[in-house]
């Protein structure tokens, strides 16, 4: 019983580990996907679907304009109509239509930072804590299995003497 149960953490324990590698090996993939998720949905931002309000919700709660910048707007058709989204202001009772069409005046107005930087990096403070708490879980599972093992050779070897 006690070696199905110390056979039975190291697949948890191996399961746990190799998720905490992947983790690793994928988070560069996942930094492409939002790059590119990101890109497109300035292109296609119109200020109205739920697309565009995730990228007003980004821009205004780590006051962030753009991918890179706020010039990444200059290449989407919403900036042609309307210009720069009012949630790259930095302070929205300073901010008007005007000043986000004007490419001169709107810098002073608006977040200079990317989105992109702050997103990814966010991320990956948050992956190392997350990697640094499945890894210590695996590591005290991992003591478990070894005084699981002691124990079974314990029982195993007092079971002869019991007689």
């Amino acid at each position: 019983m006690l070696k199905l149960y110390a056979m039975f953490l190291s697949l948890v324990f191996l399961a746990e580990l190799v998720a905490g590698i992947s983790g690793f090996v994928f988070r560069h993939e996942i930094k492409d996907t939002f790059l590119r998720t990101y890109t497109e949905a300035i292109q296609n931002y119109n200020g109205n679907d739920e697309k565009s309000r995730a990228v007003d919700d980004v821009q205004q709660s780590l006051s962030c304009c753009g991918v890179q910048n706020y010039t990444n707007w200059n290449t989407s058709p919403y900036f042609n109509e309307h210009g720069i989204p009012p949630s790259c202001c930095m302070n929205s009772s300073d901010c008007n239509s005007m000043d986000l069409r004007n490419m001169t005046i709107a810098p002073t107005k608006i977040n200079q930072k990317g989105c992109y930087d702050l997103v990814t990096s966010f991320m990956e403070t948050n992956m190392g804590i997350i990697a640094g708490v499945a890894f210590g879980i695996a590591f005290s599972q991992l003591i478990g299995m070894l005084l699981a093992c002691c124990l079974s050779r314990f029982i195993t070897a007092n079971q002869y003497e019991m007689v």
